[in-house]
């Protein structure tokens, strides 16, 4: 199913959480949410679920005006991060509650409401586990069975809010690769929120960058990161080292920096620089490097430059060595932007 966020604006007493939000989304995407706290992205998540209802704006299911329709009248699925699960109740029974309060010939047969909590179980890799109670289960187990409630009921849509928020690193990045396999298996357009740089640009088919309640940018995870429209974006996905000063001529300077900057417009600048995209070259600028610290196949380098300032360079972990004492550094690629 196909999703229209048109001109959406939502307003909370003075405070103006989304402003003039447009979006589609493609029947089967994964799109991922990206932005700061206050960014308006769980508020956006909140209208398209029916949670909350926009000052202005349409949101459409396919050619389907549901702008003010109930959340149970557009059949979302509903993902939070701190799972909601009911206590009292077993895995199985969590699972297939959306089906148990179902009303006359809407609601299944037991038989049928068994088969599919079975299916949802075999999905996300929890057979035999249906007897348990959510309290028997470590919390990556929990967010399975949170996910397997909201496929239950069918829904056209999923909707998840931080859906890894509340686990350690090890459990997000497995349940992170849970998910898209689970998303590839069901087909069901899925839109989820996140602070997560790293989760949004694993996970996600396409990328919204959110900021004070607009979209900065959306585009694949590849283009956001780089191909960046704003120094927000720059600034925001991955990281970058940043630089104040001046374009004249094709050349970038800040203080002891110089960097070749085709195409960038004269005057006051803002530049930004991956650290990856730093290298060792004899024609570069100069760094005293501070440390090296080698983290799997990559050498992470602390340099400061003769101003006092400091900036980072990734490289490959066999080349840790060369980084020691005075280094000359170049830069691959640098991104540009008028200051102000």
């Amino acid at each position: 199913m196909t999703i229209s966020i048109r001109s959406v604006e939502k307003q909370f007493g003075r405070y103006p959480a989304l402003g003039g939000v447009s979006l589609e989304i493609a029947e089967g995407e994964l799109l991922a949410l990206l932005g700061p706290s206050g960014s308006g992205k769980t508020t956006l998540l909140r209208v398209i679920a029916g949670l909350e209802f926009p000052d202005s704006g349409q949101v459409l299911f396919d050619d389907q005006d549901v702008t003010f329709a109930s959340a149970a009248a557009r059949r979302v699925g509903f993902v939070f991060q701190q799972y909601a699960l009911f206590k009292h109740m077993t895995v199985a029974r969590n699972i297939a509650f959306g089906l148990d309060v179902r009303k006359g010939k809407d609601k299944p047969s037991k038989v049928e409401i068994t088969r599919r909590v079975d299916e949802l179980l075999k999905l996300v890799e929890l057979d035999g586990l249906g007897g348990r109670s959510p309290s028997q289960l470590s919390g990556g187990q929990r967010q399975r069975v949170a996910l397997s409630r909201a496929l239950a009921v069918q829904p056209r849509v999923l909707l998840l809010d931080e859906p890894f928020g509340a686990l350690d690193a090890t459990v997000r990045k497995s349940l992170r690769k849970e998910l898209r396999r689970v998303h590839d298996a069901t087909g069901v357009t899925t839109i989820f929120v996140t602070h997560d740089q790293e989760e949004a640009l694993e996970l996600a088919d396409r990328v919204a960058i959110l900021n004070q309640g607009r979209i900065e940018q959306i585009g694949a995870p590849h283009e956001v990161h780089d191909q960046p429209v704003s120094p927000f974006v720059c600034g925001f996905v991955g990281e970058a080292n940043r630089f104040e000063g001046t374009a004249a001529g094709g050349r970038f300077t800040s203080g002891p920096v110089i960097l070749a900057a085709a195409g960038a417009a004269d005057g006051a600048a803002t530049a930004f620089v991956r650290p990856h995209d730093l290298v060792l070259d004899e024609a570069g600028f100069s760094a005293r490097v501070a440390r090296v610290a080698v983290q799997g196949p990559l050498a992470h380098v602390d340099a400061v430059l003769a101003d006092g300032r400091r900036l980072e360079v990734t490289a490959a972990r066999d080349d840790a060595g060369k980084f020691s004492g005075e280094v000359r550094l170049a830069a691959r690629k640098v991104h540009v932007f008028p200051a102000g």
